[in-house]
């Protein structure tokens, strides 16, 4: 690792206040809502994957199948998870080779209670992050986010979005 992650304060409580009461994000997203202009890196018309917006680590890559389903499990039939997580493992990939990478970190997240639409979350470790600091620290956005401009944004997904079409 170069350096520290540099990190900002998160604000946890309106966080989760906009993901309970709020409309659904990835629905938003799938749809080009322009108040959700999230990166996308990867569109195959029925999965959907771009950059997090509240990053824990460095190349935070959410992945969800484009419909909305809740659950990881009963949502889908056997040929549609194996399908998604074809996906994962494609985009996890080309993230792999977008950003220094000591481990990959891949978990499907929310809840029926807020961030409903089923997604998966693929996180890039950096080489050097001390042991104490990986796992569950390294992706609690308690711990703080990923500060980055625009244009890293943007620079990042044009990386993926190259690696996944190489």
């Amino acid at each position: 690792m170069t350096g520290p992650i540099k990190r900002v304060p998160f604000d946890v409580e309106s966080y989760s206040r906009r993901s309970r009461t709020g409309p659904c994000f990835i629905c938003a997203i799938v749809s080009r809502d322009p108040s959700q202009p999230e990166e996308i890196v990867y569109d195959d018309g029925n999965h959907i994957g771009f950059l997090a917006r509240f990053a824990a680590l460095p190349g935070y890559v959410l992945v969800a199948p484009k419909a909305h389903v809740e659950h990881v499990v009963r949502d889908l039939d056997e040929d549609q998870f194996i399908a998604v997580m074809r996906v994962v493992r494609r985009v996890a990939l080309a993230l792999e080779a977008s950003v220094p990478c000591e481990r990959t970190y891949l978990l499907s997240l929310g809840s029926q209670q807020g961030n409903a639409h089923l997604h998966w979350h693929i996180a890039a470790l950096p080489p050097g992050v001390p042991y104490e600091q990986q796992q569950y620290h390294a992706l609690m956005a308690e711990n703080g986010v990923v500060e980055h401009t625009p244009e890293e944004a943007a620079a990042l997904a044009a990386r993926i979005r190259a690696a996944l079409d190489a």
